[in-house]
């Protein structure tokens, strides 16, 4: 392609498909004035790689996963429950964000909503969900892509909170909202879907489901309105949002992407500056 080619070209920013500059509609997508600055701008295409996104959620979960055993050494020690290995205090979690009746209508902390989806209340607790977030995430990415995979991993899983904080959990962390939110979400895709693939999946993810539930109800301390509740924001938002087969890609849903990591950045950067000032001042 020559250089004057290249400089009349460019990638439409709502589905990435090379257009005309001068197009005032994308001919693949209907975005409207797609040549437009604020709409190329570098934000707005900061993340596009499923893979890239996968690992960054998981390394800040580590980083906060590692600042909340700094803040109380003493709670992560040893313990003769594999549950209870590395485990940070309930002190440290508060600090860093934990969510519930307690933090949220007492303390007055709706922060806490999205903040305790990165907290982890053990070793066991934050292996076994970046484990399902790494058999999840990637099917979620395929059917929805990478823009609608944030918007449901962000409200799904403040979704999964917010219900479980107005039936009374006190105090809860964990990524398992965020996770049964894209359950939700995959259980909606395979039972809209249909045939022999959507079927598949809806019969996959249903064993999830109904395994959280049995593991749920067998174990004590277990969120289960959290669960329930990320599954039902995940439906609903895929609903709402549409896959990738059925609603194509648009710009609104980048755009509602970007507010949500633009919240989560925010959110977890006052986090984690309340775990620094509480290491600096504790004593």
């Amino acid at each position: 392609m020559s250089n004057t080619n290249q400089k009349n070209s460019l990638l439409c920013p709502g589905c990435r498909k090379l257009i005309s500059r001068s197009a005032a509609l994308c001919p693949f997508c209907g975005l409207q004035k797609p040549a437009s600055r604020w709409k190329n701008n570098i934000f707005f295409s900061s993340i596009s790689d499923g893979e890239q996104l996968v690992t960054i959620i998981i390394a800040v979960n580590v980083v906060l996963f590692i600042l909340s055993i700094l803040i109380d050494p003493r709670s992560g020690s040893l313990h003769f429950s594999p549950f209870h290995f590395l485990s940070p205090s309930n002190q440290s979690l508060l600090v860093l964000g934990s969510t519930g009746t307690i933090p949220v209508f007492q303390l007055h902390r709706w922060w806490s909503l999205l903040a305790a989806n990165y907290l982890h209340g053990g070793l066991l607790h934050i292996v076994f969900n970046m484990l399902a977030l790494r058999q999840l995430a990637p099917l979620v990415i395929q059917e929805y892509g990478v823009n609608r995979m944030i918007i449901l991993y962000t409200l799904g899983g403040a979704g999964g909170f917010l219900l479980s904080t107005l039936a009374g959990v006190r105090f809860t962390i964990g990524a398992s909202a965020a996770l049964c939110s894209l359950i939700g979400a995959l259980l909606y895709y395979g039972k809209s879907r249909g045939g022999i693939y959507g079927q598949n999946i809806f019969r996959q993810i249903g064993g999830w489901a109904i395994g959280i539930g049995i593991f749920g109800f067998m174990i004590p301390g277990i969120n289960n309105w959290g669960h329930g509740g990320g599954m039902l924001a995940g439906a609903l938002l895929a609903y709402l949002l549409g896959y990738a087969e059925k609603n194509r890609e648009k710009f609104s849903h980048k755009v509602l992407a970007m507010a949500c990591l633009a919240a989560t950045c925010l959110i977890l950067l006052w986090s984690v500056l309340n775990g620094v000032l509480f290491l600096l001042f504790r004593n």
